[in-house]
């Protein structure tokens, strides 16, 4: 709770009831991509008076912060991450919408590579790479 406290006075924004609770449940949470109706359900769920358009507006002022990421992957709603300040890409299962996180340093050199060979130098990226499991092999 000291931890939320401090993240929301570092980037200005005053420490309120919704603004703790949001906070709170993407630390609960760990690595995920939660929706907006993620949040709220969660919020439900714990008997928490914050409306729709309460998360809405926390969630806009998190990323204006930069405490949280904002992706809008093709095909799906809006999902929010916190931003721990590390790269890392994103792969969609385009039959689940689940959204899996990795990190490949050869992607990343060779981006750089390609960016150099073409005379540019990268400011910012992202990756998100859309896939499907494979089917399995039938051994008969």
């Amino acid at each position: 709770m000291e931890q939320e406290t401090k993240e929301l006075r570092r980037v200005g924004l005053k420490v309120t009831h919704p603004r703790m609770r949001i906070l709170q449940i993407f630390d609960e949470e760990g690595v995920q991509h939660l929706t907006a109706e993620d949040v709220y359900k969660n919020l439900l769920a714990h008997q928490e008076d914050i409306g729709l358009a309460t998360v809405y507006r926390v969630l806009t002022q998190f990323e204006a912060a930069g405490i949280i990421v904002k992706h809008n992957f093709e095909g799906g709603q809006a999902v929010y991450e916190l931003d721990r300040g590390k790269h890392h890409d994103h792969m969609i299962d385009v039959d689940s919408g689940k959204v899996i996180e990795f990190v490949s340093e050869e992607i990343e050199r060779l981006q750089h590579e390609i960016a150099a060979r073409h005379g540019y130098v990268i400011e910012d990226h992202s990756l998100v790479l859309y896939v499907r499991p494979k089917p399995h092999s039938r051994k008969g």
